[in-house]
């Protein structure tokens, strides 16, 4: 009996010829897909880490831009020297402050906002009323460090309609870090009203 079962026991195994090489081709399949998969999470994420990184900074950069610029405003108001918003509303390129305008400025991504107010690329805005424009947030000390940059303007925020009122404003300010095709920025949008200097 146990040679009788020895041998049906052959007989099976050559019964299915290569079914032992399947399996392994398999399981080398299955185990190289799982190698490239965390080959390709590994690879990625430094790329992610610094994305973060870079996105972090654009808006600290647009944070102390909103900083600067607020000082800037809440003295000239302290010294009298404004007393409303209306002079410093950012009114051109045509429609950047109207809603139902291709050229508003929540339509267009930051990159487009930034080109739009420099066209010729040349550094410096071909609009009045740009408080401040790719003015560097911190200056770079190491070798190697991207560039942090911040551009602030104001809207008025009943240019698309509503009871005109001079004393709120809104403040857009926009942090970028890098340059070039890694350009990441971050957009802030603040809401300001002066205070008011009429007593009882």
């Amino acid at each position: 009996m146990v040679l009788f079962k020895e041998g049906n026991s052959r007989k099976r195994s050559r019964g299915r010829p290569g079914f032992t090489l399947i399996v392994v081709i398999l399981v080398l399949a299955f185990l190289l897909s799982v190698g490239i998969a965390l080959l390709s999470v590994t690879g990625t994420a430094p790329k992610m880490a610094d994305n973060i990184r870079y996105q972090e900074q654009a808006l600290s950069a647009a944070e102390g831009g909103f900083d600067l610029a607020w000082e800037n405003l809440e003295r000239s108001f302290s010294e009298g020297q404004l007393s409303s918003f209306e002079d410093k509303y950012l009114k051109d390129p045509a429609g950047i402050d109207l809603p139902t305008a291709a050229n508003y400025y929540r339509k267009l991504t930051d990159t487009e906002l930034l080109g739009l107010l420099d066209p010729d690329g040349d550094g410096t805005p071909n609009y009045q009323n740009v408080l401040a424009f790719k003015e560097t947030f911190q200056p770079s000390l190491l070798s190697g460090q991207v560039p942090l940059t911040y551009t602030v303007f104001l809207i008025d925020d009943e240019a698309g309609g509503g009871t005109p009122d001079n004393t709120d404003v809104i403040m857009v300010c926009i942090g970028t870090a890098g340059s070039g095709p890694s350009l990441t920025t971050s957009r802030l949008e603040i809401v300001l009203q002066a205070e008011s200097t009429v007593g009882p």
